[in-house]
């Protein structure tokens, strides 16, 4: 979509004109957040999954990601000011997961915060997060200046750094291999600096998937030859590639709610940031898709509780959003989970897209079924609506179709059974085909899937 094709000059005008939000995201145009440039496969997307559980997997962060550096003594402040998290000890080479609220205590976004230096930070992620970060430093009064670099989609040239997840049981194996001298002992969520073939890496311990791992970084001009050296080096490990078609999956194994649609539509404090995100910003254009249906743009919120986010605030200090989650915290009403889908209903719903002409469910894309930026299906007992389901994909490593899920505490046990309507009713939007709607049956298993395993491990 060109700036062009859209009749609106910010957010706040496209919602003055359309009269509900909802509305106006059922009705967008495009289809479900792309991966740019990395190649859709580099062999198969099931050898490409099983990596990250069985051998190495090498993910290519590079030109998805969107990235915000800012610096400034107010730096601490600003985060402190839009974060639930506490960032009154947080030192340099350290990294923390950037949580923001609105006022009513609903998730806008989340993202990783980088410390680099001093009064250095880089803040990363979907575009949401640098959107919000970006817009309090303008806007805020804090002693800060950034720059800000868009992903491969919106840039022009090259990124000015590499980014690349090195994931796996043999993670750390490779990662001993290919560093210049002894691998130095970097502890969860710090950042460690080494060498690979005498160029710069800096290097977060984190893990995804069920596994440990590393996210290293350096300039881009050495991008090619420290991809060349991993991938040399983790030939006898059955090191792979990850292409765009498994990257998304990780999200549903490691149990991130990779695109929570961001709680700024309504509130009244906010409406000076929806006329700042202007008709190109992803909370303007992006689609909002799925069984799903309310008139009420709150019902798509979601809360950080739900999604085990409750671990990160610190209510010792002033945030937004901090008197309505004193209320709610310790109180959810609904938990994250894994909803397993019954193979048979799912075999079918495959085989009635594509071999049936008439009465067919809508299709079915492997290995994630993603096809809205955000994502909504309806999860029922006993036809009653009881929470929402929103990244679907095909696991190689569990040999099951399975979704990321928030629902009614009561129903949140593993084993419990539900089901999952699938499809779009009255959908008027091109990634959408004529379709009739389907009911899958599911079983709630634990979000992360293997987080059991990861006890064992």
């Amino acid at each position: 979509m060109k700036p062009t094709d859209f009749p609106y000059r910010n957010l706040q005008e496209m919602i003055d004109a359309v009269g509900n939000p909802v509305h106006a995201l059922r009705t967008s145009q495009i289809g479900p957040f792309p991966f740019p440039v990395v190649a859709p496969e580099y062999s198969n997307w099931r050898d490409e999954q099983r990596a990250w559980r069985e051998s190495v997997a090498i993910l290519n962060l590079s030109h998805h990601e969107t990235d915000l550096f800012v610096s400034g003594p107010d730096a601490v402040e600003l985060f402190s000011h839009i974060g639930i998290n506490s960032f009154k000890d947080f030192p340099i080479n350290r990294a923390k997961q950037l949580c923001c609220c609105n006022p009513d205590g609903y998730l806008i976004t989340d993202g990783l915060l980088f410390h680099y230096d001093d009064d250095v930070y880089r803040v990363a992620g979907f575009p949401p997060v640098v959107n919000y970060v970006q817009y309090h430093a303008e806007t805020g009064g804090y002693d800060v200046t950034y720059r800000r670099e868009e992903n491969s989609l919106l840039r022009e040239g090259p990124p000015s750094f590499f980014m690349y997840q090195v994931q796996g049981p043999k993670a750390l194996a490779l990662m001993e291999k290919v560093t210049d001298g002894d691998l130095p002992e970097i502890r969860f969520f710090h950042i460690g600096k080494l060498t690979i073939h005498g160029i710069p890496i800096r290097a977060l311990r984190h893990g995804m998937a069920g596994t440990p791992g590393f996210e290293i970084a350096g300039d881009w001009q050495y991008a090619e030859e420290v991809m060349e050296a991993l991938y040399r080096a983790g030939k006898d490990m059955e090191v792979r590639k990850i292409g765009s078609r498994a990257y998304p999956t990780t999200s549903v194994e490691s149990a991130w709610f990779a695109h929570p649609l961001p709680a700024i539509y309504d509130h009244p404090e906010l409406k000076g940031y929806r006329e700042w995100l202007h008709t190109m910003n992803l909370e303007v254009i992006g689609s909002l898709g799925g069984s799903f249906l309310s008139e009420d743009i709150k019902d798509y919120y979601v809360r950080p509780e739900e999604l085990g986010y409750d671990r990160f605030v610190d209510f010792n200090h002033d945030f937004i959003g901090k008197e309505a989650l004193q209320e709610t915290i310790e109180h959810p009403t609904r938990k994250k989970v894994t909803l397993l889908w019954n193979d048979e209903d799912a075999a079918k719903i495959i085989s009635s897209s594509l071999l049936q002409r008439e009465d067919n469910a809508k299709y079915l894309d492997l290995p994630c079924g993603m096809y809205s930026v955000f994502q909504f299906d309806s999860v029922q007992k006993d036809d009653k609506h009881v929470g929402v389901s929103q990244y679907m994909i095909y696991s190689a490593n569990a040999g099951k179709f399975m979704s990321l899920a928030i629902v009614d505490t009561k129903l949140s046990e593993p084993g419990t059974v539900l089901t999952l309507l699938w499809g779009e009713p009255d959908s008027k939007r091109p990634p959408v085909e004529a379709h009739t709607m389907r009911t899958i049956r599911t079983v709630v298993a634990p979000a992360p899937y293997y987080e059991k395993t990861i006890a064992r491990d």
